[in-house]
């Protein structure tokens, strides 16, 4: 696995190892030991997939402390630029985003550290993304900022987005706990 820094501190995206023959292709998507000797997290207590449709959006997705967390995402098919949006108060780039395209053929995925919000726009039908988080799903500490309450041009022209993700307070109004 190679990791590349990102424009945000402790986000990196991150090749990961692959192999193909005429069988098919094999990837490994996490190894524990890898991310510990980087000091970043190698436990994660859930997993999660979602299939999406070209022009969805999701997010922008976090954890309130004491119940945040960090996820490692990648997708298995498709195609979508997956966005983070620092909201570590004292975070010399909070408010400020990044973005990696994962695909189903780039074999990449994002590692995101707790007070990253997350979220992504969809630009290939059929497209699945893997989450893994290190805390468990805790509803009462499951939130996000509005989608597009910030500085980033979504490349999607008529978005699909859930009320949920439509309710969230912008980024402005938002007082974060990071």
């Amino acid at each position: 696995m190679k990791f590349h820094s990102t424009a945000l501190e402790g986000v990196f995206a991150v090749d990961l190892f692959h192999a193909s023959d005429d069988r098919g292709t094999f990837v490994k998507t996490f190894h524990r030991d890898t991310f510990t000797q980087r000091g970043l997290q190698g436990r994660f207590d859930e997993s999660y997939y979602s299939t999406n449709h070209a022009g969805v959006i999701r997010g922008m997705h976090f954890q309130l402390p004491p119940h945040e967390h960090e996820k490692i995402v990648y997708c298995t098919s498709g195609k979508l630029h997956d966005v983070l949006l620092d909201i570590r108060k004292d975070s010399p780039t909070y408010g400020q985003t990044t973005t990696v395209e994962l695909s189903g053929d780039n074999y990449r995925a994002v590692y995101i550290p707790q007070g990253i919000a997350h979220g992504f726009v969809v630009l290939e039908d059929n497209t699945c993304m893997v989450y893994l988080t290190a805390t468990m799903y805790h509803p009462d500490s499951d939130t996000g900022i509005r989608w597009d309450s910030f500085a980033y041009d979504w490349p999607a022209e008529n978005p699909i987005v859930s009320a949920r993700d439509q309710s969230f307070l912008g980024l402005s109004e938002f007082k974060s706990p990071f």
